[in-house]
């Protein structure tokens, strides 16, 4: 007799099959990457044309020579930012960039930089940095300064000249150490060498009376003349063989026309 609750048939010891899922993985995988690849290009694009642009503006905008190399880096991924309409951080570098008789290498650095020129862009910085050659070329816009005899000699700019006594000229070396004060550059004597020999103030003076005074006198340098007024000067030192400037950066430069015209003294 047949039980009516027959089970299907199954044979004894053989498992189950199981599907295959591994081709499913694959394409996945291969889904992933074209996206990523597309995104990649995307990206690409995205950032080639924005430092591009940069580029180009800044160029226009100082009237740098069409062939200046300019270095452009905007952090992180630039799509989102678009998107956003505002740059996070900008980081734009040159060498031997001229501003009038003053010129150097230059890296300027922004934040919150607006797509459009409609806002006002985040706190900046700037730094210049003049070689030797780059330094006495300023120092030789400066009234009565001997710019030729100037040189860099850490952590000062070194002068040397000649003071006379008694009908003769002795070799005088003078320590000059740069700073800022109120958006001037001022080269303050901090040392004196007299035929090899350190002397102070006092015996420079002693020695070589009232002539003395054109060695002891602080030098102040007006460079506001040379740069934008969105700049001011903030600090400045001797690196290696260098005198490096910062500045800080008025965002408002990007919507106040004023701001991108030279500084006065």
């Amino acid at each position: 007799m047949t039980d009516a609750y027959t089970l299907p048939f199954e044979p004894v010891g053989q498992p189950r099959r199981r599907r295959r899922v591994w081709p499913w993985i694959v394409t996945l995988v291969i889904v992933l990457v074209l996206l990523g690849s597309a995104a990649f290009g995307a990206e690409w694009l995205a950032r080639g044309a924005v430092t591009g642009g940069i580029r180009t503006l800044i160029v226009s905008q100082l009237g740098l020579p069409a062939d200046q190399a300019v270095d452009v880096e905007v952090t992180g991924i630039v799509i989102p930012q678009l998107i956003s309409g505002t740059l996070d951080d900008v980081t734009v570098a040159s060498d031997d960039v001229s501003f009038g008789q003053l010129s150097g290498d230059v890296r300027v650095n922004i934040t919150d930089m607006p797509i459009r020129a409609d806002a006002a862009a985040g706190p900046g910085s700037a730094t210049v940095s003049l070689d030797e050659t780059q330094l006495r070329a300023l120092l030789s816009t400066v009234d009565g300064f001997p710019a030729d005899a100037a040189g860099i000699a850490a952590p000062d700019v070194a002068l040397s000249t000649e003071l006379g006594a008694f009908g003769i000229s002795i070799p005088v070396g003078v320590a000059l150490r740069p700073a800022a004060s109120e958006g001037d550059l001022t080269l303050t004597p901090e040392s004196f060498t007299v035929g090899g020999a350190q002397v102070g103030a006092d015996g420079l003076r002693s020695q070589f009376g009232v002539i003395a005074d054109t060695v002891l006198r602080t030098w102040d340098i007006c460079i506001a003349q040379y740069l934008p007024a969105a700049l001011s000067l903030t600090s400045v030192a001797v690196e290696g063989s260098e005198v490096v400037a910062d500045f800080d950066i008025d965002g408002a430069v990007i919507v106040d026309s004023t701001l991108r015209q030279d500084g006065t003294c």
